[in-house]
């Protein structure tokens, strides 16, 4: 097992992926301590059957640029092949503001193929390259020096596996006519504001019973500070404080460092300092925010008018659909979705790109009572009416 630990060995590897049609990638890194991972360890292998064209790129050893790998990245003569890569690509994306060009993710190319949703890349070795992968390293430190013979192993089988996987993939979509439909759900992977949350909208990802305006725009404020106060340190944004805390805080709305002291849930650091007085400002802001400015969510009464036979209807051909297709059925549509159809909505998912060839053109018949669904056996047929 080869570790590159020079840039100069780096780019040796690179320049030689560049001969193949693809090289498989895939990242080891942690971020329990830090807002933004830490990326540990990248495993590289260029087509073949065994482990001399695979290596290990330690990021964390001293002079080591990891540029030769993003100008690999940007030649578009060489598919990049990763398993469930969005995490992967964020790492990448935050450090060089890069994508790699082409992108193939085998997660998404698995659940096209009729493995299932959101498939393991476990499962998919055991399907498809017919081996198990070891478990003994799953919970290393990468962030550790040196490593064992065994983590190298099982950071090595996460590429060299992944081949077999992709050339399985890649035949198989071919075969089926429907490698563009793994390009548009990559299209997401590769969109930058998937990676980036701004402070402003981080209110968002809070869950409140409440839906009060006015509590919601000093819940706003308090998702703000934290969010940017954890960005700009590259801390957890529950170092800062949890979310229940956030709750607590904008009911109970503390006007000093003394009624700080009084909440529950505040982590004891988040009751001094910058956290104390970002903590204050923001309450003041929240509850200083004009009327037309505040927070809005949808009342029980704004929600959808859906007509329950008819979702229930697009349930039955959305089975029907996954089971001729043999894509999983929160690939094509939601039950958001169906229940959006259902109440007359048209701007969803579902009617967009390979979706629609696959189940929204004949959604829409149902809803407009152009078709019919019968039971024939074990099989729904659609019936024009």
């Amino acid at each position: 097992m080869k570790t590159l630990t020079t840039t100069e060995d780096l780019a040796q590897f690179c320049k030689e992926a560049r001969e193949h049609p693809y090289v498989t990638i895939d990242t080891e890194f942690l971020r329990e301590r830090t807002y933004y991972s830490k990326l540990c360890l990248v495993q590289l292998a260029m087509p073949g059957d065994t482990d001399d064209n695979a290596v290990l790129v330690d990021p964390l050893a001293n002079g080591l640029s990891l540029e030769p790998l993003y100008d690999l990245f940007r030649d578009t003569s060489v598919v990049k092949v990763f398993h469930a890569a969005r995490q992967d690509l964020e790492i990448f994306f935050v450090e060089a503001g890069v994508f790699p060009d082409p992108l193939f993710d085998t997660q998404v190319a698995a659940m096209v193929c009729g493995f299932g949703e959101q498939v393991g890349y476990e499962t998919l070795v055991r399907r498809i390259a017919k081996t198990g992968v070891d478990k003994s390293s799953r919970f290393t430190d990468w962030s550790r020096r040196p490593l064992t013979d065994a983590q190298k192993s099982y950071a090595l089988a996460d590429v060299t596996h992944l081949r077999k996987i992709y050339e399985f993939l890649a035949a198989q979509l071919e075969k089926t006519n429907r490698t563009h439909w793994v390009q548009e759900e990559i299209g997401i992977l590769t969109y930058p504001g998937t990676y980036i949350i701004e402070p402003e909208n981080a209110w968002k990802r809070v869950k409140t019973r409440t839906t009060s305006p006015k509590f919601l725009a000093i819940v706003r404020e308090l998702a703000k500070f934290r969010e940017g106060y954890a960005q700009s340190r590259n801390i957890p944004r529950n170092r800062v404080y949890k979310d229940d805390a956030m709750v607590e805080l904008a009911s109970t709305k503390p006007r000093d460092h003394g009624d700080l002291g009084k909440s529950r849930l505040l982590l004891r650091e988040a009751r001094k300092g910058d956290i104390a007085d970002g903590i204050l400002k923001a309450i003041a802001a929240g509850e200083a925010c004009p009327a037309d400015d505040m927070p809005h969510v949808p009342r029980k009464d704004d929600k959808l008018q859906v007509n329950p036979a008819l979702a229930d209807l697009l349930r039955v051909l959305l089975k029907a659909k996954t089971e001729t297709s043999g894509v999983a059925p929160k690939l094509i549509a939601t039950a958001s979705d169906l229940d959006a159809l259902a109440a007359g909505q048209r701007d969803v998912a579902a009617l967009s790109g390979w979706r629609r060839e696959v189940f929204g053109d004949d959604a829409l018949r149902l809803c407009d009572g152009e078709i019919a669904l019968a039971a024939k056996g074990a099989q729904v047929k659609i019936v024009a009416l």
